[in-house]
């Protein structure tokens, strides 16, 4: 039995706050949020912990880096330089700690991965220096919470993939940690951004079959569905009430299929009038892409969009992201 995601939308008002308050922070050059950051340094006890009653200390970028980019980038290699790692009472803070942690999340995708990477080692490298064994276990589990767990609308595999190597390799985890991280190592590996997405069979009511691979349209959404998931139900309204992709799939330029990879047929074919006609809406009879594990499908619903060689651009991703890249593409 799959695990549901829970709204979305719910969750982003969640997050929203935290990305907010962390973009502010990131990018501006205004003199009032440089005041605010130097007064709360001044408050740093001696020993360099921040005063828990000011939050996390944000480095303090330099004037001469005026590219969001370039600041961004100094800022992720140098985001914890004034956290105590030593004080695990700050692993009891998530309105400091876990809130910071969120931001610094929000900043990778504005990096070069390869300083991403860097940063992301550079933080577990700190985390394990802790004598107590406490901090690193801590964030090893914020980066899974926000990462991979499938209901956070900040999950990243690109970023996660470092993490799991990490404690594949490290001294620290038990045997059962590292063979957990090595099934998330492999199952992220399946389908990359750039990479071609697998191929499978699909069946339709009619009893005529296809493939995913024979598709032609410039664009294909992949949509893995389960009829009476609430969640599915949400995200398929939004599709169908999206403007962008309804005239795409009327130009023929986007490909909309549904594919339900689950043994119920009865549930399936109950809901097939929530499928719009101009949808291919097909079942996987011999349930190979769970029985092979062909997609990381830890929750449902669940979108690809794909490029015209299959090849996927966005990967297990939001309704939103896929409507803002195709609007730049029409």
């Amino acid at each position: 039995m799959k695990k549901i995601k829970c709204s979305v939308s719910t969750l982003r008002v969640v997050y929203s706050a935290v990305f907010l308050t962390g973009m502010i922070l990131f990018f501006t050059t205004c003199k009032n949020a440089e005041n605010k950051q130097n007064a709360a340094r001044q408050q740093t006890t001696q020993t360099g912990t921040p005063d828990k009653k000011t939050g996390f200390i944000m480095p303090a970028i330099p004037d001469s880096l005026k590219q969001p980019k370039d600041r961004a980038e100094y800022l992720v290699m140098h985001y914890w330089d004034n956290f105590n790692f030593s004080d695990t009472s700050y692993t009891h803070l998530p309105e400091v700690t876990e809130q910071a942690f969120a931001n610094y999340i929000e900043i990778l995708p504005h990096t070069q991965k390869q300083i991403a990477e860097s940063s992301i080692e550079a933080l577990l490298n700190r985390a394990k220096e802790e004598q107590t064994g406490t901090m690193y276990p801590y964030f090893c589990g914020l980066f899974k919470k926000y990462l991979y767990e499938p209901n956070s609308p900040l999950r990243n595999d690109e970023f996660y993939i470092p993490v799991v190597r990490y404690i594949i390799e490290d001294r620290t985890s038990d045997e059962a940690e590292k063979e957990r991280a090595k099934f998330q190592l492999a199952m992220m590996l399946k389908n990359r951004i750039t990479e071609q997405a697998a191929d499978f069979s699909y069946i339709l009511l009619s009893g005529k079959t296809g493939t995913l691979h024979q598709l032609k349209s410039d664009y294909t959404l992949l949509l893995f569905y389960n009829p009476d998931c609430h969640a599915c139900e949400e995200t398929i309204a939004g599709i169908k009430a999206s403007p962008v992709l309804s005239q795409l799939i009327q130009d023929k330029t986007l490909t909309m299929l549904s594919f339900y990879p689950d043994a119920d047929i009865t549930i399936w074919k109950k809901h097939l009038s929530d499928i719009p006609k101009d949808w291919i809406n097909g079942y996987d009879r011999e349930l190979a892409v769970q029985n092979k594990r062909l997609y990381d499908l830890k929750a449902i619903p669940s979108l690809y969009l794909l490029d015209r060689d299959k090849k996927v651009i966005l990967k297990d991703t939001e309704l939103t992201l896929i409507e803002e890249y195709l609007k730049t593409r029409k």
